[in-house]
């Protein structure tokens, strides 16, 4: 059965690069743009992983990360952002949190570090 991963990010060119290549990997891929929209996803379906983008409408990665702690989920994300540095730590260490990568990201690093949490 493949795993899927949802990819929420309000920039529709990272959205669709994300989706083809996980897609092209053999995962199934649910997409959102807005924080909203992935917290609503995440309540109505099971997912094996979340890469989310930091700064979205609605609801920001923070805000889903300790509403994942509230109802103590366990779905391991991947925070995606143009800004890595201006994160706030104590975000980072949350025990969802299993990678940060900064935008523009190596599509290769990306790739490896979805096998690695999925394995």
């Amino acid at each position: 059965m493949e795993k899927e991963i949802l990819v929420v990010d309000d920039q529709p060119g990272i959205r669709l690069l994300l989706e083809d290549l996980l897609t092209n990997e053999g995962y199934q891929v649910t997409t959102g743009k807005t924080g909203k929209e992935a917290w609503d996803l995440i309540c109505s379906h099971t997912f094996a992983l979340a890469i989310l983008d930091y700064k979205l409408p609605f609801l920001d990665g923070a805000e889903i990360l300790e509403k994942l702690k509230q109802r103590e989920e366990d779905l391991p994300v991947i925070l995606i952002s143009g800004m890595t540095e201006m994160l706030p730590q104590e975000v980072i260490r949350q025990h969802h949190v299993k990678a940060v990568l900064g935008k523009p990201f190596n599509i290769n690093d990306l790739l490896g570090q979805v096998q690695t949490i999925l394995e």
